[in-house]
């Protein structure tokens, strides 16, 4: 379906299409049309499916740009995704001239007030500054008419749910509600009960929430050794963009701290970095100014980010839905991605946990060999040196210098000092990564063809899920600076050449 045969304001369709969309996706074409008429729909959707349009769209069609008032209200689990979504409905909505204000903790509440008197149509926010602002009476809702709960598992996951009833006692009874989520547990259902008339429900077709044109491996490695490994893989393989998850914060920052030693335009974002420092991370990353992103799982919850070729799993996640959604964001907008997960022996129970729920074998890839290394470190070093010879414009500077130089010495001995003192390896510049906890041990599976049902031992519920949420709590809400909420938390190496790779797959260490 094109756009244009929605009944859309042509204002909203032109900025559609300035932004080059032309066709809808399975979720907006299914989604927008009941929202439109007034339906409470419940979508089931991933991020990088255009879901944020699918909800936005329909309410930016609904708001009357003469009102003053806050009509529609979006609850985001994280200030990434608020601040993306905020930004998402400014650009389809500024030619209709919407007013949208994002408010989160992390940032100067003083300044969100200020922002409030401005009168913005549609907020979009997170739970615990958005209360915040709900007992300053600095945010009024009498007068909304739509209420989205965005990513409501993730919410859901970080103990949100007392939050999100609290907001929506001060909406008017009489009010539209939108709930997306990229899984449908029990109690996102429960939710949807209470909260929800009649809803109805958009379902993504499995096939489309499945990740078939990703090309999954894994690398069997010890704790020590997974560092030096990746890096090798990095020089064989070349990522054009690469996303980088680990377990914990200290994990992000030590992984940084070593990519970048090595040479690789690396940075990294989790939920004890500054708001403006993860935002001007993003914003390099996303423009293309970075290479590797490192990130925990809940920094990156929500992130529209597009181009990423490639995902590693430094740590392998313990919870299978959150390897989905890592993965997820390479093998976009049908473009090919890979993804390399990185498994000790006492995690591969894990593993087959995963392949369970993807319905999908991850091949195991061959550690590279030093010739493979020396060849790809070699490749990018000749694209250094290409893309510094079209671009420099005074390079004749050092004319006296290669004149001196060559005099000394022979061109070969010149070019053999400059590859040596250009490509960084274990050996010339070694990193060590402190190991994390070990996952509890779950029983391996000795059958890796079967994906039916699990067994006891591989089952997500029970203790596993409790500690998890505990731990996704712990890296997502701390305490606002005022208002004593809760709130929530949730780089490229220079001239890296793009260039294909044949991966070899024969031999499982």
């Amino acid at each position: 379906m094109k756009f244009k045969e929605l009944d859309l304001d042509p204002r909203l369709l032109s900025a559609v299409d300035e932004a080059g969309f032309e066709e809808t996706t399975p979720i907006q074409a299914q989604t927008i049309p009941l929202v439109m008429t007034g339906d409470d729909v419940i979508g089931q959707a991933q991020t990088g499916t255009g879901k944020t349009a699918a909800f936005g769209l329909p309410l930016l069609n609904a708001v009357d740009t003469q009102s003053s008032d806050i009509q529609a209200l979006i609850i985001s689990p994280t200030r990434e995704l608020a601040i993306q979504t905020q930004e998402e409905l400014y650009r389809l909505g500024s030619k209709k001239k919407v007013k949208v204000q994002s408010v989160y903790g992390g940032s100067d509440i003083r300044r969100q007030i200020r922002a409030l008197k401005n009168h913005p149509q549609i907020v979009v926010g997170t739970p615990g500054r958005m209360l915040d602002h709900i007992n300053r009476h600095t945010l009024k809702l009498q007068n909304v008419k739509t209420v989205v709960l965005d990513e409501a598992d993730e919410m859901l996951d970080m103990g949100f749910v007392e939050d999100i009833e609290s907001i929506l006692t001060n909406v008017p009874h009489e009010h539209q509600t939108l709930l997306f989520s990229a899984t449908m547990p029990k109690p996102i259902m429960k939710i949807a009960d209470k909260f929800m008339t009649d809803p109805k429900v958009v379902k993504i077709k499995s096939k489309e929430l499945t990740a078939d044109k990703i090309e999954q491996y894994f690398v069997k490695a010890k704790e020590f050794e997974k560092f030096d490994l990746m890096t090798r893989l990095f020089d064989v393989q070349a990522p054009e963009l690469a996303l980088i998850f680990g377990r914990t914060k200290r994990r992000v920052d030590e992984l940084t701290r070593g990519l970048q030693a090595r040479g690789y335009n690396a940075e990294g974002i989790h939920g004890d970095l500054s708001q403006d420092k993860r935002t001007s991370v993003l914003r390099k990353f996303k423009s293309g100014k970075l290479d590797f992103l490192v990130a925990t799982d809940v920094a990156a919850r929500g992130l529209d980010i597009s181009g990423v070729s490639h995902v590693y799993n430094y740590d392998i996640p313990q919870d299978p839905d959150s390897y989905v959604h890592r993965i997820g964001r390479t093998g976009r907008a049908g473009h090919s991605g890979v993804s390399v997960t990185f498994v000790t022996p006492n995690e591969m129970g894990y593993l087959r946990t995963i392949e369970n729920l993807t319905k999908k074998r991850m091949e195991p890839l061959s550690q590279p060999t030093d010739k493979e290394v020396l060849k790809g470190q070699l490749e990018s070093v000749k694209e250094d040196i290409k893309d510094t010879l079209e671009h420099d414009k005074h390079l004749d500077r050092f004319d006296d210098a290669v004149k001196e130089l060559l005099g000394e010495y022979s061109p070969e001995d010149i070019a053999r000092i400059l590859l040596s003192e250009s490509i960084k390896d274990a050996q010339t510049v070694p990193v060590k990564i402190a190991p994390e906890r070990p996952l509890p041990s779950r029983k391996v599976s000795h059958s890796r063809s079967g994906h039916g049902r699990r067994s006891k031992s591989n089952d997500r519920r029970g203790g596993d899920h409790r500690s998890r949420r505990n731990d996704r709590r712990s890296d997502s809400r701390k305490h606002d600076d005022k208002g004593g909420k809760r709130r929530e938390h949730d780089n490229k190496r220079n001239g890296r050449s793009k260039k294909s790779f044949k991966i070899r797959t024969n031999l499982e260490k």
